[in-house]
């Protein structure tokens, strides 16, 4: 079962429209749907809420350091309510996936991704579940730092907001402990054009490896 759900993003309004941020949108759209609000707690390094979801009580986390601290507030929030890492759910943007795709994975490497290379710091392994939101890939490893660090087009942004609603929709399966029957559920609902690793994308997909990325 998931009993943390934590959003990866870079604080600040002048990132809040990032596709890197697509993680901290996931959050606020679960917070809003149960009508409640993140506030900030200095002992987590983050923004906390705790929602009723699947008959069970799942907190939200949005760390408000910068992505490549992020297991900063998710090393102390896991060790302050004991919560293993399997009952962790990290939301992040993912290059490896178009926009509209949205997919739930079990460990795994961080393929570059700082927020996620912290978390696994943190927590002393991999073994945490992830949330993947598909933004896209620029196709060329240069233009990656830029491509995630900007603003989606509307027309991605609307795919990519389609994806977090269904994603939204199996997150009580997840909270209940049917991880396999909400990930096969989210995987079906994925658009069929999508879903497969774009050319240039993956663990060699050149993230940076400095600053808030």
């Amino acid at each position: 079962m998931i009993e943390l759900l934590v959003g990866l993003g870079n604080p600040g309004p002048e990132h809040a429209l990032d596709r890197h941020n697509a993680g901290f949108w996931f959050v606020d759209q679960v917070a809003t749907a149960a009508g409640v609000a993140l506030r900030p707690e200095r002992g987590f390094f983050g923004d906390v809420a705790r929602v009723r979801l699947g008959g069970r009580e799942l907190w939200l986390l949005q760390p408000t350091t910068y992505m490549n601290r992020s297991g900063q507030a998710v090393g102390a929030f896991a060790r302050f309510y004991k919560i293993p890492p399997e009952h962790i759910l990290v939301a992040h943007d993912e290059l490896d996936l178009l926009p509209g795709q949205a997919k739930l994975k079990l460990g795994g490497g961080h393929a570059g991704h700082n927020g996620l290379r912290d978390i696994i710091a943190h927590l002393g392994g991999p073994q945490f579940w992830r949330l993947r939101l598909g933004i896209g890939h620029p196709g060329d490893r240069a233009q990656v730092v830029g491509f995630v660090l900007g603003k989606p087009p509307q027309s991605e942004l609307t795919l990519i907001e389609q994806a977090m609603e269904q994603a939204q929709a199996v997150l009580p399966l997840m909270v209940k402990g049917e991880p396999e029957v909400a990930t096969m559920q989210l995987h079906r609902q994925n658009r069929a054009d999508g879903g497969k690793p774009q050319r240039g994308a993956g663990a060699a997909s050149g993230r940076s490896e400095g600053g808030g990325q």
